[in-house]
């Protein structure tokens, strides 16, 4: 796995400089930047790590950068520092997803927390899209057919109850349910049902297609 990376965007030198020292000197690989947009044009788009940002700098500010950050397909948190403090930011952040949301001057103690959690998110949240991804992949092989028996028997319909809905025989639904079980790679039912969550398939109640949302 990639070695995390702290990314501090601060257009405050001093408080830039002392927070790269503190998370260097704990043993976290540090990249500091002096603007938002110093960060969108040099920092890698798919490294591991996390998001240390000022709420109020010239040009893009703490929640315009988030919004751009959010549109990455792999996203990081971020963590908010302030030298203000107000509450509504502060609200508006955390809402959005923010890990956390310090005060300036930071206590130590309270950075290192929140370095340690966000990049605890990170990596689920990672893990989570790949797994997402995984999945979609093995969705994608199936055939418009076989994508409509599986939406009916996620819901619950038995070979004989599809073989109606669909108008082709019980024989034939179970050629495209021993495939289906193929290429989504689950042995059980029960194993569909969670593959179809994971993709946010919809199951059939009139015969449709299935439904599928946008993939992360």
């Amino acid at each position: 796995m990639d070695t995390p990376i702290i990314h501090i965007v601060d257009d405050d030198a001093p408080a830039r400089t002392a927070a790269s020292r503190l998370l260097t000197a704990a043993g976290y690989a540090v990249r500091a930047y002096a603007s938002g947009d110093e960060f969108l044009a040099t920092a890698p788009p798919d490294t591991t790590g996390c998001l240390i940002l000022d709420m109020r700098m010239p040009g893009r500010n703490g929640l315009e950068l988030q919004t751009a950050v959010a549109q990455r397909e792999d996203p990081l948190p971020i963590i908010f520092l302030t030298g203000y403090g107000e509450v509504h930011e502060s609200v508006r952040a955390i809402q959005r997803g923010a890990i956390d949301f310090l005060t300036k001057p930071i206590e130590a103690s309270a950075l290192l927390d929140a370095v340690a959690r966000a990049l605890e998110r990170d990596a689920t949240d990672r893990a989570a899209r790949a797994r997402q991804r995984e999945v979609r992949a093995r969705y994608e092989r199936l055939t418009a057919r076989e994508r409509e028996v599986f939406a009916h028997l996620i819901s619950g319909q038995l070979n004989k109850q599809v073989a109606g809905d669909l108008n082709i025989s019980e024989r034939t639904v179970k050629l495209h349910r021993s495939r289906i079980f193929e290429k989504l790679e689950v042995d059980s039912m029960a194993a569909l049902a969670r593959l179809a969550m994971d993709l946010g398939v919809d199951p059939s109640n009139d015969g449709a297609a299935a439904r599928t949302t946008t993939a992360n």
